[in-house]
């Protein structure tokens, strides 16, 4: 029987049991991919995360929902980073590279005022894609009404390392009434049935942020609704200076978690590249507690 030690961090947030949780495994290379699936599904959490050696970075990280595999997760990454500073894994090293399933992506630590560490990782550059199916079963599928969508924005599958379907709604009050059924998804979104839901509006509880969002998983994960999520809110940037408004460079809040208590902010940074945009994500984490998991039984 095998143990494995899990370190439960909350990202994305200063405030315990705010925020995204997710788990970070630092020997990731003493586990085989089936394993590491088994701790995964074990902790719960819609992402852990395993640190493991790279022959092309300083290191690579796997990601795992309860169901498979992830390409890149964002508040898995910013839970592993904080987790190998904190146990001096990185010693003074400022500027890092990973390996993942979406590409070789650099993260900076940057010295917070408050004398700890915010995390600015870049991720993969932006793609879309055309949605096709009906809006009205979309609409249900998250107990919303075709009305409740913002008519002059485009409904897309966006990806900047993981696909998820960006919904733009009309107003911060129909996030409220939102109620997701996931096992309906894989069956309206036709073009990439594994992709997420990720609801959005322009208007915002905090004024100082520039979007809101809830996120519902694929049923293929194991988990209903994401409470912060790095990639999505990467993508969302994206999205936002392609459709809303093209400033270079952008710097925007999104806040997420509200409706489930766990409140959380993600730092978007979009900047035109030669030929794509630049996307980068900042944001914090804070340790919360040791989880151990029992393989085989």
């Amino acid at each position: 029987m095998k143990s494995v030690t899990v370190y439960h961090y909350d990202a994305f947030s200063k405030e315990p049991y705010m925020g995204n949780p997710a788990g970070v495994v630092l020997n990731g290379d003493e586990l085989t991919g089936a394993e590491m699936q088994e701790v995964a599904s074990k902790v719960g959490f819609n992402e852990t995360a395993f640190l493991t050696e790279s022959n092309a970075a300083d290191f690579r990280i796997r990601f795992f929902t309860p169901g498979h595999e992830m390409n890149l997760c964002g508040h898995g990454t910013m839970a592993t980073v904080y987790a190998m500073k904190n146990k001096g894994i990185l010693g003074d090293k400022a500027v890092i590279a990973i390996e993942t399933n979406a590409g070789i992506l650099p993260i900076k630590l940057n010295p917070s005022n408050e004398g700890g560490v915010s995390i600015t990782m870049k991720q993969a550059a932006p793609k879309f894609k055309e949605f096709m199916g009906s809006k009205d079963a979309l609409a249900n599928s998250i107990g919303l009404r075709e009305t409740d969508f913002h008519k002059d924005l485009p409904i897309l599958y966006g990806s900047t390392g993981t696909w998820t379907l960006l919904i733009p709604i009309k107003e911060l009050g129909a996030f409220q009434k939102m109620k997701p059924h996931n096992r309906l998804f894989p069956e309206i979104l036709k073009e990439i049935p594994k992709s997420s839901l990720h609801p959005f509006c322009l208007e915002t509880f905090d004024p100082n942020a520039d979007m809101h969002a809830r996120h519902f998983s694929s049923p293929y994960s194991g988990t209903i609704e994401d409470a912060v999520t790095g990639t999505a809110s990467g993508v969302m940037g994206a999205y936002y200076a392609k459709y809303i408004k093209s400033d270079d460079p952008l710097n925007l809040i999104v806040e997420q978690g509200h409706e489930i208590g766990k409140d959380g902010r993600v730092a978007v940074q979009v900047t035109k590249g030669s030929d794509s945009l630049d996307i980068e994500i900042t944001g914090n984490a804070i340790y919360i507690k040791v989880i151990q998991v029992l393989l085989g039984i």
